[in-house]
């Protein structure tokens, strides 16, 4: 069996899922969960044949419940076979050659860090290059700067399975944020990193969660916020840019970031 299990929820996007599984490429066995979350046309086994570089699992719901949910039956059946390592992907996103074992080799070689997320490339619905996000390497700078906006972006993350005991799964009273939620959780009890390379390509699209409830997701980043929150320059500040966030649109916020990260794209 594999060491690490990577976890994918799925939902109407059968293509970019048969993409984002096409992208993983490994010197080390992946194993794949991918979760039906009740979609109309729902993946096949055989669909998977091509994938050789582990086993691939698939399960789901007839219906519709929510990504929080499909997440945390994903990680019961990961953790039911006792994989040491549990990863993130989305439909529509990519990983660069060796993503995961990069990833693997860094927690090894690291006891001290329980869970690292990466450097992405944002694309859009052609393949084409937007912005380069670059994320702070170090837990202490990633914990003060999540207070402004989170760190680390959900399909990048790799983390040892035991710190599921401390943090449990994702919280479902964040809806649409459960992947915010999780990393304050997270940061709780154990110390973080990020992996100084692009490893994921990221799909800005129109139908993706932060686009479609975009306003329900910054609302429940800032009752995470609350949650986590002390007096201090970062919580104060982090808070009042995502109550101004629910007044800026997604388009907007978008421009905005390709202006900030025009250096880093170049």
């Amino acid at each position: 069996m594999a060491e690490i299990a990577v976890l994918i929820p799925h939902y109407n996007h059968k293509d970019s899922l048969i993409d984002s599984v096409r992208s993983i490429d490994e010197v080390i066995e992946v194993d794949i969960f991918v979760i039906d979350d009740g979609s109309a046309v729902k993946p096949q086994k055989t669909e998977f044949e091509f994938y050789k570089g582990g086993q691939l699992y698939l399960y789901g719901y007839n219906k519709n419940k929510g990504i929080e949910y499909a997440l945390n039956f994903g990680l019961k059946k990961i953790q039911e076979k006792g994989y040491k390592y549990i990863a993130r992907l989305d439909c529509e996103d990519t990983c660069s050659k060796n993503r995961f074992t990069k990833q693997v080799s860094f927690l090894k070689k690291n006891n001290h860090i329980s869970m690292i997320g990466s450097w992405v490339r944002l694309i859009d619905e052609e393949g084409n290059l937007l912005y380069n996000l670059k994320f702070p390497l170090k837990h202490n700078k990633i914990k003060k700067n999540s207070y402004l906006n989170a760190m680390f972006i959900h399909p990048t993350i790799c983390f040892k399975s035991n710190i599921l005991k401390n943090t449990g799964y994702y919280p479902t009273e964040y809806p649409a944020a459960e992947d915010y939620a999780f990393f304050f959780n997270v940061m709780k009890y154990y110390k973080t990193a990020n992996y100084p390379e692009y490893l994921v390509n990221v799909e800005v699209n129109r139908y993706g969660i932060s686009s479609v409830k975009r306003r329900m997701q910054v609302k429940s980043r800032i009752y995470a916020i609350v949650d986590n929150f002390y007096f201090g320059l970062y919580p104060i500040y982090g808070l009042i840019r995502n109550i101004l966030l629910l007044f800026a649109s997604r388009n907007f916020t978008t421009f905005i970031k390709k202006i900030l990260h025009k250096k880093q794209t170049k």
